[in-house]
């Protein structure tokens, strides 16, 4: 059976309105498995972690569900599963260990694809350390992160190295798995940013082989929790700042305060909404999140090459990436009109689009568009359907 669309839509509350969503990459909207989750953990009464008492014990099974499910979600194992507020917030945590163990002479490699917030971490970790920072560039007209850099970039003396499985705002795909077994080889760990990525394709982190990938959970219809994934025997290995009173388990080591429990249960909601997806998705939730991402995969894909088919018959467009695996994400300026006049416009007629530079800080200063607003950024998401890009076009042809 086809991917049926119009029933996926139908489980969305918000998309019962006149309103076109091709925001996702700054967050999705939720299903109302999803709604009905959070609101439910209120309904019920839940009290803080590890009481006695039934409505704290509720809030044990919140936790260790949403471990389970994102281990579901990206192939990994759930004792790995670190939570928090958001992927900034995470990844600012483990810069700031694991730069205890940096030393003088030492490198860290970043890229000028990823969203922000897995260069800055980085950078400003390797300057309180005193170490050294290497830059993967760009091919600013093609979009890509060329491969063949890495090898350079990459010595025996390179503690880390941060990219990202999908750019924010160009849709690129790097091939991560050339990247991690690159840094593996030559000793240094790596930190993959999947949070774009996720929500769009299968995620296999035995096939990715980082040694951390972080996700959050509203890029793929769930509450706003941030997730970093890894190996336990690795987090075991890491000793962050913590209160003397907290637990020294893993992964709650790293995980600071009091989580919010409700979000956790829209979490584990999220991971099962995704599974069916495709509603003949049949076996364990793995393998149902597998096939049903899939599919919502290609029927993205299809909606993208028609949308570029569109787009590349308005002489007044530019493109920016084309890029030979992406997301269905387009970053395009409209000749004539600032970034901010066309997502004003297209406001007006009910159709969500960012513009500016979307935290791509270094991509969109690579590009020489960042002083000047940067540029329109379009997402679509499984839920985006043939009308929506239609609105779109119709919408930029008014202008």
């Amino acid at each position: 059976m086809a991917y049926d669309v119009k029933r996926v839509r139908s489980l969305y509350p918000a998309l019962a309105g006149p309103t076109v969503f091709l925001d996702g990459a700054a967050g999705t909207q939720s299903p109302a498995s999803v709604i009905d989750a959070v609101a439910e953990a209120y309904r019920v009464g839940t009290s803080n972690a590890g009481g006695r008492f039934t409505s704290s014990q509720r809030a044990d099974a919140y936790l260790l569900a949403a471990r389970e499910a994102v281990a579901d979600l990206v192939g990994g194992d759930p004792d790995g599963v670190v939570l928090g507020p958001n992927m900034t917030t995470l990844t600012y945590r483990f810069a700031r260990t694991l730069a205890d163990t940096w030393r003088p002479g030492d490198n860290v490699v970043v890229s000028r694809l990823d969203h922000d917030a897995n260069v800055r971490p980085w950078v400003q970790a390797a300057a309180r350390a005193g170490v050294d920072v290497r830059w993967a560039e760009v091919d600013v007209t093609t979009g890509e992160l060329p491969l063949a850099q890495y090898a350079d970039l990459v010595d025996g003396r390179t503690r880390l190295v941060a990219v990202t499985a999908a750019s924010n705002v160009l849709g690129t795909r790097p091939d991560i798995r050339a990247v991690t077994d690159l840094a593996r080889e030559r000793g240094a760990l790596s930190y993959v940013d999947g949070v774009h990525a996720t929500a769009h394709g299968p995620t296999d982190l035995v096939a990715y082989g980082p040694d951390f990938y972080a996700t959050s959970a509203y890029k793929w219809d769930g509450p706003h929790v941030g997730c970093v994934i890894a190996d336990p025997t690795l987090l075991g290995g890491l000793r962050p700042e913590k209160l003397a009173s907290s637990s020294d388990r893993v992964p709650d080591r790293f995980e600071w305060g009091t989580p919010s429990f409700a979000n956790l249960a829209g979490v584990a909601a999220a991971v099962d909404h995704l599974a069916v997806l495709d509603d003949e998705a049949s076996g364990t939730r793995r393998e149902r999140v597998v096939r049903s991402l899939g599919a919502a995969e290609q029927h993205e894909q299809d909606l993208l090459a028609a949308l570029l088919t569109e787009l590349a018959a308005d002489e007044r467009v530019t493109l920016y990436g084309r890029a030979a695996r992406r997301t269905p994400t387009v970053y395009l300026n409209l000749r004539g009109h600032t970034p901010t006049q066309v997502a004003a416009a297209l406001a007006e007629r009910d159709i969500n689009v960012w513009d500016g530079h979307n935290y791509a800080w270094e991509v969109t200063g690579a590009l020489g568009i960042r002083d000047t607003g940067s540029a329109v950024r379009v997402s679509l998401a499984h839920y985006s359907d043939e009308e929506d890009v239609r609105r779109l076009i119709d919408g930029l042809a008014a202008l």
